[in-house]
């Protein structure tokens, strides 16, 4: 009878841990499931870079808010859609450009093949810095790749960008910047007609003041740079109204002497 007693006693306890069992892993699938629908904003909100071994550049990945996956390598470009399920990245057929390249850059490209040729690729994120999370993926053959997260510009300025184009000098002039002094880029606007024709909306060079994010400057090179303006909210008194983001180099044409 004493173990009748004790086992009735008991019996609260353990449907109270049966109860808490429960509970727990109810709130682990929660978890899951949030994790999840943010992994498909968390993995568009950054651009993922990673370096490999031997290669002259990072493997990049870009996932698009559309549902499109762009990855650049040291060599070709390759395309695909992606989405998130059941905590993989769901992929389909790989589109790429065919260049030829030395071998460590086309040894990138194949690992970059690698990740995604199965069609669903685990991943893990850790997003406790969101300044520069990682995502570790895992390839079909085990192995483990971390790539950094850096802001895209649309998640950095809570907004989408106006596109513009400059034609930039080589020759740069010393301007003021406030009390410093500093070499500023001088740049003609130009704007295209619907048919491609090029038309110039400055004739005369301008200074620009700002920074270029992604811009490399060079003396002997004019250069017709394709950008993202972003405008900034709230900037400070010293600060811009707006932020400036290469996107593509348009054409460049190799300058003896100055202009």
């Amino acid at each position: 009878m004493k173990f009748k007693y004790l086992a009735i006693a008991l019996f609260p306890f353990a449907l109270a841990a049966c109860q808490s069992s429960d509970l727990q892993k109810a709130g682990d699938i929660a978890v899951s499931i949030l994790q999840q629908q943010n992994a498909d904003k968390t993995l568009a909100a950054y651009q993922w870079s990673a370096n490999t071994p031997n290669a002259p550049k990072p493997l990049v990945l870009n996932f698009s808010d559309k549902g499109q996956l762009s990855i650049s390598t040291s060599c070709n470009g390759m395309n695909t859609t992606w989405k998130v399920e059941n905590n993989q990245i769901i992929t389909g057929n790989l589109a790429a450009t065919q260049m030829a390249c030395p071998a460590n850059a086309m040894a990138q490209e194949g690992i970059a093949a690698q990740l995604f040729e199965n069609g669903k690729t685990a991943f893990i994120l850790n997003t406790s810095n969101t300044q520069s999370p990682t995502l570790t993926i895992t390839s079909a053959k085990g192995e483990k790749f971390v790539f950094t997260g850096k802001m895209t510009p649309e998640t950095q300025y809570q907004g989408q960008g106006e596109t513009i184009f400059l034609e930039i000098s080589p020759e740069t002039k010393e301007c003021s910047a406030g009390v410093m002094k500093k070499q500023c880029l001088q740049v003609r606007e130009i704007k295209y007609a619907e048919n491609g024709v090029k038309t110039q909306v400055d004739k005369d060079w301008t200074l620009f003041y700002d920074n270029i994010d992604g811009f490399t400057h060079r003396p002997n090179e004019r250069q017709v740079v394709r950008l993202k303006r972003y405008e900034i909210k709230n900037p400070a008194a010293d600060q811009s109204k707006y932020a400036y983001v290469q996107d593509m180099i348009i054409e460049r044409e190799a300058i003896k002497g100055s202009l």
